[in-house]
């Protein structure tokens, strides 16, 4: 008997109605409906509903977060530096990190769609490698539900948190996958010795790189450039993220072009939030190779109350904050929450061919710019498949 068959679905890009028939965690075969007569162990009506490809939340710290807790309100002044110094001096108060919290979280991303994501982890002296710990027993709770990969985190500066790299590269040593950084410049001083240290670790350990750049203008810029040059000489083409990237956003226009073209030569990916004034230029990135995921960052935690974890509803503050209003440009959200997601965290097999992961969502609308516009509910979760989530509730 096979695993499961979805009857009369609408898959997202392909005309007319189809059944889906899953194997062993994939799509075994896809074909018109009616045509396929072969038994599963269960079978989903779809009932022409769409079918996308499991969301991927390519930007979390799920390590952080309050979910499920008591109300906390925020008190950190205004800036990175605030929010960086608020979130260490109170988190040993607020139970931070909390294994309950971190899967409670997690589960409420299974319920939205989400599938895999990849989540900054803390890495500091003060905390050591808890928050790595504490990400692992959530995920073992979920049982396979969803699927993540880490990055070893230096919130609280590299460079200027003595002690911090010797952790770093022990999580890397101890299979985290990623290394992270943050600000090389403005917040450690050092761009040069700051970059090199984070792709020497990601040499060393055959790990990826993803580095936090909120720094903006000229000096954002430049960082990009530095950043360029090292996935090239390093050969780390496809393995390296640049997250947030604000200077791409409000850089004038030759230089954006010129950044573009540096990011799409050396393999770079990037990952957003959608912020609103600082969205990146999707149909420009689209075009020139580059690809972007989009993720939901903190979600109700020290740095901000805020957010619930769904990617949908990052891939329409996206389409509706940079003026999509046609199809195929509102896709272009929904591309980075699925494709693109998988894409730039090396999440391999995503899709709705033949031989892809069964890792599907099944929305009730019409099509693909109805689901990033309406944002609703999501009817069915599919992981590797099996139904993880129906109507809203994990299962």
């Amino acid at each position: 008997m096979n695993d499961l068959l979805l009857r009369r679905a609408h898959l997202w890009g392909r005309d007319g109605l189809a059944d889906v028939l899953v194997r062993d965690g994939r799509i075994a075969r896809v074909s018109d409906t009616g045509e396929d007569a072969e038994a599963a162990a269960h079978t989903e009506d779809i009932a022409g509903r769409l079918v996308v490809p499991g969301f991927v939340d390519g930007h979390a710290h799920v390590d952080k977060t309050l979910w499920g807790g008591p109300w906390v309100p925020n008190a950190a002044a205004p800036g990175l530096a605030g929010r960086i110094a608020h979130g260490r001096g109170r988190r040993a108060e607020a139970g931070v990190p909390d294994p309950d919290k971190i899967a409670a979280l997690l589960s409420n991303m299974v319920a939205l769609g989400t599938v895999h994501t990849r989540s900054h982890v803390d890495v500091d002296p003060g905390l050591g490698l808890d928050g790595v710990e504490a990400v692992r027993e959530a995920l073992r709770r979920l049982d396979g539900r969803i699927t993540a990969d880490l990055v070893a985190f230096p919130q609280t500066g590299l460079l200027t948190s003595p002690g911090t790299e010797r952790l770093m590269e022990q999580a890397l040593r101890e299979g985290v996958e990623t290394v992270g950084g943050i600000d090389p410049a403005g917040l450690d001083r050092d761009p040069v010795r700051h970059l090199d240290t984070v792709f020497g670790m990601a040499e060393r350990h055959g790990a990826g790189v993803d580095v936090h750049l909120h720094d903006r203008g000229t000096l954002g810029a430049w960082e990009y450039e530095l950043i360029i040059e090292r996935a090239r000489v390093t050969g780390l083409a496809g393995r390296v993220t640049i997250s947030h990237g604000f200077a791409l956003s409000d850089a004038e226009p030759e230089v954006r072009a010129r950044l573009i073209d540096g990011l799409a030569g050396a393999g770079i990916g990037l990952a957003t939030i959608a912020p609103a004034g600082r969205l990146l230029p999707l149909a420009d990135l689209r075009a020139a190779g580059v690809p972007v995921a989009l993720g939901n960052d903190g979600v109700r935690d020290l740095w901000s109350p805020y957010g619930t974890g769904d990617v949908l509803e990052r891939a329409l503050r996206q389409a509706q904050g940079g003026g999509a209003v046609r199809d195929e440009d509102i896709e272009l959200a929904l591309h980075a929450a699925t494709y693109g997601g998988a894409r730039v965290v090396g999440f391999e097999g995503l899709g709705l061919a033949e031989g892809d992961r069964a890792d599907l969502v099944v929305i009730d609308v019409r099509n693909a710019a109805e689901a990033v516009a309406a944002c609703p509910p999501r009817d069915l979760v599919v992981k590797a498949g099996r139904v993880v989530a129906r109507r809203g509730e994990i299962v």
